[in-house]
C-alpha cells in the first residue's frame, strides 16, 4: 500500500478530540487486519505490525489507535462498531469491523433473499452506528429485480436498495458515493452472494471467487478474514466471511428503528402494558385485522427482543463471573505474597 493522509484513512474530530497531551506525542494508526498476535495498521508513513496491548479480540478491523511504532498503547472509541453475539455456544459479544460509515448487506435475487434475515442484518447494522445499505446481486438472472427491490424496501424506511450484476462495471459504479474520499464501505452477507465479486470490482484486486451450490442458492466462503482495502477512488472496503450464525445481542436499540412501525402502534394501545395478543383497545391487532400490519411480523419482532434479552443478559453473567472470578484470582496471589513476605 502507498502511503496516506490521514485524512485519506478516514481521521475525523471524532478522533482528534481523544488525544491528549499524554498521547500526543504517539502516532496514530487505523487497522487494515487483525492477526492472532498482531495488528497490522496504516500509518502516515506506511505500514505497520503493532503488538497489541490487550486481547486481540478486542481490536477490529477499521480501529483507530495511538501507537509507538512498535506497540498498540491506546485505542479510540470508535465512531461506528458492528458486533453480534459470538457464534456458538459461547457468551462475549464479537467485534467485526469499525469506524465503518456505511454497511451494504449483501444478498441476492435468487432463494438466498430472505426477509426475516435482512431484519436481523438491519438490526444489527443500524445498532452498530452506522447507514444500512441493501446490494441485490444477480439482478441480471431475473426477469424483474424490481421485486426484490420493493420486498427490501418494505421492511424500513432505512432501507436503500440497489439491484445490479456484480459483474457488470457500469452497475457497481453505483456504488462509488459511499466508498470515497475517506468513506468506508463493509460488506456483509452470506457465502455465496457476490461480496467478493463486488470487492474485486470496487478495488481493482483479483481475489478467488467460487460458485454457489444450485440447491438452495449457498456459497462456500471464499473471504477467510476481514480487513481493510483502498478502493481507486479514495475510501476504503472492508469485506467480511460470510456469516452463517448471526445472533443479536445489545441491540435493542436496531430493532425498534427496523420494526418502528409496530413500536408506534404499541404507543397507540389502551393499556400501557399491552401484550398485543387479543387485549381490548390493542392498535397493533387492530393494523392486523385491517390487514395494514402482516403479522409474521409482529411476531418476528417479538422473537428478535427475546432473543436479544436473552442474549444480553447472558454476556452480562458471564463478564460477572469473569470479574469475580479475576479478583478472586488477584486476592489470592496478594495472600500469597504476604505470606511469603513474613
Amino acid at each position: 500500500m502507498t502511503n496516506f493522509t490521514l485524512s485519506d484513512l478516514g481521521w475525523s474530530d471524532h478522533f482528534a478530540r481523544q488525544v491528549t497531551e499524554d498521547t500526543g506525542e504517539l502516532t496514530p494508526a487505523r487497522i487494515y487486519e487483525v492477526q492472532r498476535d498482531l495488528l497490522l495498521v496504516l500509518t502516515e508513513d506506511g505500514t505497520k505490525s503493532l503488538i497489541p496491548i490487550e486481547s486481540a479480540g478486542e481490536y477490529a478491523v477499521g480501529d483507530w489507535l495511538l501507537c509507538d511504532g512498535v506497540k498498540a498503547l491506546h485505542r479510540l472509541d470508535p465512531i461506528s462498531n458492528l458486533t453480534r453475539k459470538a457464534a456458538g455456544h459461547v457468551n462475549y459479544q464479537q467485534r467485526i469491523a469499525a469506524n465503518i460509515d456505511t454497511i451494504a448487506i449483501v444478498t441476492s435475487c435468487n432463494a438466498d433473499f430472505n426477509v426475516p434475515r435482512l431484519e436481523r442484518y438491519l438490526a444489527m447494522v443500524t445498532s452498530a452506528g452506522a447507514m444500512p445499505l441493501v446490494l441485490l446481486t444477480k439482478a441480471d438472472r431475473v426477469d424483474d429485480p424490481r421485486d426484490f427491490q420493493r420486498q427490501a424496501e418494505r421492511i424500513s424506511p432505512l432501507v436503500t436498495a440497489i439491484a445490479l450484476n456484480a459483474k457488470d462495471p457500469d452497475d457497481v459504479a453505483q456504488l462509488i458515493p459511499w466508498c470515497k474520499n475517506g468513506q468506508t464501505l463493509a460488506l456483509i452477507g452470506s457465502s455465496g452472494v457476490g461480496k467478493t465479486t463486488l470487492r474485486n470490482s470496487l478495488t481493482g484486486e483479483n481475489a478467488e471467487t467460487q460458485d454457489i451450490r444450485e440447491d438452495d442458492a449457498r456459497g462456500r466462503h471464499t473471504t477467510t478474514h476481514r480487513s481493510l482495502v483502498p478502493t481507486p477512488y479514495g475510501g476504503w472496503l472492508i469485506d467480511t466471511p460470510g456469516m452463517r450464525e448471526l445472533q443479536l445481542a445489545g441491540m435493542e436499540d436496531g430493532i425498534s428503528a427496523v420494526f418502528e412501525d409496530i413500536e408506534i402502534l404499541a404507543t397507540e394501545c389502551k393499556f400501557n402494558d399491552c401484550a398485543h395478543e387479543g387485549e381490548p383497545g390493542c392498535a397493533v391487532q387492530k393494523a392486523i385485522s385491517k390487514g395494514e400490519l402482516d403479522e409474521d411480523r409482529l411476531n418476528r419482532w417479538r422473537k428478535l427482543l427475546r432473543e436479544d434479552e436473552y442474549n444480553t443478559e447472558s454476556i452480562a453473567r458471564q463478564r460477572a463471573r469473569n470479574k469475580s472470578f479475576s479478583k478472586m484470582v488477584k486476592k489470592t496471589m496478594e495472600g500469597s505474597k504476604k505470606r511469603k513476605g513474613r
